[in-house]
């Protein structure tokens, strides 16, 4: 199997829909994606993943399925952490949490990480045990059987499906780093997602267990292919 993650287009948050951008690299994604062909079509209950996945559902006439527990608004509660200014903020965007989870003692605590010190008022637990549980769930339905904590999977049904999910950033970093067994502090820091980048994961059969594999994490060559601004999030061109 292969498995495709797709960050949603550029985005207005209120009302919750797409910039026109955003609509330009939905239809980008989509005649890319149209090419692979997809035996499935996933998304957020978000609208700005839904409007971003329409064109690809349109152009290979499948249907949408939504999601719900990809929704970034759950996890915006789950993992998000208060500012100095009293505002929330992704744990990951803001520096001096984005310095302590670098730090060897949060190496250390692994994939309980969340049982740092400076961490006691939120809830962490709850929000990643969520996400994993679910995912968990979501890749049992396709086939795969996560054996947790060993980045495996045992093959329960095996098949050549190209799968897509269209959902969100924030959400996005968690839900790899639960079904990969890679603690959330190592990906959410080291790794992100451009909007309407493509990330295919291979789910590879070796004597009936999968090390699902990254093998492209967030490109966006369906941009430069029909010359759609490659502006990342609002900050900088590369």
């Amino acid at each position: 199997m292969l498995f495709f993650y797709i960050r949603h287009g550029d985005p207005i948050y209120n009302p919750n829909s797409l910039t026109p951008l955003g609509e330009r690299q939905a239809e980008a994604i989509a005649r890319r994606l149209a090419r692979y062909g997809l035996d499935e079509i996933y998304a957020s209950t978000s609208e700005r993943a839904k409007l971003t996945a329409k064109p690809t559902c349109e152009l290979l006439k499948k249907e949408m399925l939504e999601l719900d527990f990809t929704n970034e608004t759950y996890a915006w509660r789950e993992l998000g952490i208060k500012k100095e200014d009293g505002n929330n903020t992704w744990m990951f965007q803001h520096t001096p949490t984005r310095m302590l989870l670098t730090e060897p003692e949060m190496a250390a605590l692994g994939e309980k990480w969340y049982t740092h010190p400076a961490f006691a008022e939120y809830d962490y637990k709850a929000g990643i045990e969520r996400i994993r549980t679910e995912s968990d769930k979501f890749f049992a339905e396709l086939g795969y059987e996560h054996i947790p904590g060993t980045g495996k999977y045992k093959v329960v049904k095996d098949n050549d499906k190209r799968v897509a999910l269209f959902a969100h950033q924030g959400f996005g970093l968690a839900f790899l780093s639960c079904f990969l067994d890679i603690p959330y502090p190592t990906f959410c820091t080291h790794f992100d997602m451009c909007h309407s980048g493509l990330t295919v994961i291979e789910f590879k059969n070796e004597n009936g267990f999968c090390i699902p594999c990254i093998k492209t994490l967030s490109n966006d060559a369906h941009l430069y292919a029909e010359n759609v601004p490659t502006k990342y999030n609002h900050e900088f061109y590369f």
